[in-house]
C-alpha cells in the first residue's frame, strides 16, 4: 500500500453535509454509534482470534471459513464462497436501492509456521497480521453487528465478506474474481490499518514479471566463452537500474529478488530475478513497462553476441501480477460520503495518496470504490513487529457506519447517495 501521487482537497456539497446532519441526529443511528463505542473491547478480542489464524496468500480456506461462520451468525444471508476462497452474502435493503461491498481481505504476508499469537505490551497488540488486514476483518463484524442491535435498515442492500489474495503475488485475485463473477455492484469499500480520516480514492498500478535466463553452463575456466545467464542478467538490472521516470504521477521500478548459479567456479546454466513496475498513470507504467522488457531481450542478445554465439542464452517471461491503475475525482459522491461522514466525528478528512489495495479493481472499472481506515493506531506493517492499539479505535467503524448509511440509504430517513446504475 506504499506509493504517493498528487491529491487534491476533498470539497464535500452542503447537500451531502445536510444529509449527515440528518443521520447523526436520528436516534438508532446514536444507538447505532454508542454501541460501537461498547464494543471496541469485543472488537479487538475478535481482530485477536482472527489473526491467530494463519492465512498466507493462496492459503486462506481455513481463516474463510471461520469468516463465514462469524457471517452466519449476524444473520448475512445467502453466503458463498467462490472458486478462489473470496466469503461474501448479503444483508439485504428494502428494495430498489444501489448494492454496496463493504470488504477486507483474509490473507496475510506471512509465511506459514509465524508465530501469529498475539501479545500484549503497554496497551498495544503484537501479531503480525493484526493490523493488515486482522482489524479489517474485525470492522466488517464489528460493523454488522452495530446494523443489527440498532435495528438499521438500509435502502440498499449490502454485501458484506472478505477477499482472498489482495497481498503481494495475490495480485488482486479475490477482487478481481468478485467482479468477474457479479456485474451489479455499485459501490465498493474496502478496510485497512489507519485513521478514521484516512480516504484513499486513487490506485496504484503494478506490473510484476518473473525473468529467466538459462544457457548451456560449464567450468568457469574451462568453459570460458560460454554465455552466462548470470551476466545476461546483470546487463539487464543496470539497465534498467539508468530508466529516468517521471516523480509525477509517480512511477517506480524495483529488482527484488535475482537467484542463480550453483557455484564460485561454474558458469551458471540459470538466473532468475523477479521485477515490480509501479506507476499511478496506467499510460506512464505501460511506457516503463515497454522500456523494461526491451531491455530484458537486449541483455540476452548482448551476452550471446559477446561470445559470438546466436542462441546459446535463451530467455522466459512470466508476468506475475498485473493491477490496475485507477483515479476518481475527489467530488466523486462516494469520497464525499467518506469525508463528510469523518468530519461529523470530528476528523479532518484525509486525501490519502494513492496505493494498491482492493479498490484498484473496481476504480478501473469505472465503480465508485474507496479504502478507509479501519482506526486504531497501529505500526510494524508486514513486520514480525506489527502492533495494533485499540485505545479509541471505534471511531474507525463509526465513521464506516455512517459513510455506508450516507450511500445505501437508511429507510424512513434517508435516499441513498449512491447511485443505482443496473
Amino acid at each position: 500500500m506504499i506509493n504517493e501521487t498528487v491529491t487534491e482537497k476533498i470539497v464535500v456539497s452542503e447537500q451531502v453535509n445536510s444529509l449527515f446532519n440528518v443521520l447523526t441526529s436520528n436516534a438508532q443511528v446514536e444507538k447505532a454509534l454508542s454501541f460501537l463505542k461498547d464494543d471496541n473491547d469485543n472488537t479487538t478480542e475478535e481482530q485477536i482470534e482472527l489473526t491467530a489464524i494463519e492465512a498466507p496468500t493462496f492459503l486462506e480456506e481455513t481463516k474463510g471459513k471461520l469468516y463465514k461462520n462469524k457471517l452466519e451468525e449476524l444473520g448475512i444471508q445467502d453466503i458463498t464462497v467462490d472458486e478462489v476462497g473470496n466469503v461474501f452474502g448479503i444483508r439485504p435493503g428494502t428494495g430498489g436501492g444501489p448494492k454496496l461491498v463493504v470488504c477486507a481481505h483474509l490473507d496475510t504476508v506471512f509465511p506459514l509456521g509465524t508465530d501469529v499469537v498475539a501479545k500484549r505490551k503497554d496497551g498495544k497488540v503484537y501479531a503480525p497480521g493484526i493490523s493488515d488486514d486482522g482489524r479489517g476483518l474485525a470492522v466488517v463484524l464489528s460493523l454488522t453487528r452495530a446494523l443489527n442491535e440498532a435495528n438499521l435498515q438500509t435502502v440498499g442492500d449490502l454485501i458484506i465478506g472478505a477477499t482472498v489474495g489482495e497481498e503481494g503475488l495475490g495480485d488482486l485475485r479475490g477482487v478481481k474474481t468478485l467482479f468477474k463473477n457479479r456485474d451489479d455492484i455499485d459501490g465498493f469499500i474496502s478496510i485497512e490499518p489507519g485513521e478514521p480520516s484516512r480516504i484513499t480514492y486513487l490506485g496504484t498500478g503494478s506490473k510484476r514479471y518473473k525473468v529467466t535466463y538459462q544457457g548451456p553452463g560449464g567450468h568457469s575456466f574451462g568453459a570460458f566463452g560460454t554465455p552466462n545467464p548470470i551476466h545476461a542478467m546483470g546487463r539487464a538490472i543496470a539497465k534498467i537500474a539508468d530508466i529516468e521516470t517521471p516523480e509525477n504521477p509517480k512511477t517506480t521500478f524495483n529488482v527484488g529478488v535475482i537467484e542463480g548459479g550453483t557455484s564460485i567456479n561454474t558458469i551458471s546454466e540459470k538466473a532468475e530475478m523477479f521485477i515490480d513496475l509501479r506507476s499511478n498513470s496506467q499510460d506512464e507504467l505501460k511506457l516503463l513497462e515497454d522500456k523494461v522488457l526491451t531491455i530484458i531481450n537486449q541483455a540476452k542478445d548482448e551476452e550471446n553476441l559477446r561470445w559470438n554465439r546466436s542462441d546459446d542464452i535463451t530467455l522466459t517471461i512470466e508476468q506475475v501480477g498485473d493491477r490496475p491503475a485507477g483515479s476518481q475525482s475527489p467530488d466523486a459522491i462516494i469520497v464525499q460520503a467518506a469525508a463528510a461522514a469523518a468530519s461529523t466525528l470530528g476528523f479532518e478528512p484525509d486525501s490519502n495518496p494513492a496505493s494498491s489495495t482492493d479498490s484498484n479493481i473496481p476504480i478501473s472499472l469505472g465503480i465508485p470504490a474507496i479504502t478507509l481506515g479501519g482506526g486504531g493506531d497501529f505500526g510494524g506493517i508486514h513486520t514480525l513487529n506489527e502492533y495494533f492499539d485499540p485505545q479509541d479505535a471505534y471511531y474507525g467503524v463509526q465513521n464506516l457506519l455512517l459513510t455506508v448509511l450516507g450511500l445505501v440509504g437508511l429507510e424512513g430517513v434517508s435516499r441513498p447517495l449512491l447511485t443505482k446504475e443496473i
